[in-house]
């Protein structure tokens, strides 16, 4: 018989800013620009509602300076690359998520036109 699969609910960190050096143009990894990061991450969340358990959840300020290494480390060229880093390490560190989608946005893409910027959003699940 199988075992219903878990309700799973959602942490949602929205409207992260950091600074990194990422881009396929020079003048990007030399000069840097500020990213925009958006993350939900689905797990259950029943157990630590329910008895205001901590080690029952993700601990987003944790989950934050995890993201922010990422994002102000290692340059990149690409938004996508950026994005899945940030989810593999999620899951990697927090085995309790099933599922999570990560939207990386450049605020100040390098060319000319109106926009508020360019996203990149990934959506994966746990193998």
């Amino acid at each position: 018989m199988n075992e219903a699969a878990p309700q799973l609910d959602s942490i949602i960190m929205s409207g992260m800013l950091f600074y990194g050096y990422h881009g396929a143009f020079p003048e990007e990894t030399r000069l840097g620009q500020r990213f925009m990061l958006d993350v939900t991450m689905r797990l259950p969340l029943e157990q630590a509602g329910r008895y205001d358990d901590l080690e029952q959840t993700i601990n987003y300020a944790d989950a934050y300076a995890l993201i922010k290494g990422i994002v102000e480390g290692e340059p990149v060229k690409l938004l996508e690359t950026l994005a899945e880093r940030v989810a593999m390490e999620l899951f990697h560190t927090y085995t309790r998520i099933h599922e999570l989608t990560v939207r990386v946005t450049k605020l100040h893409p390098p060319f000319g036109g109106q926009l508020q910027g360019v996203s990149v959003e990934i959506h994966r699940k746990r193998a």
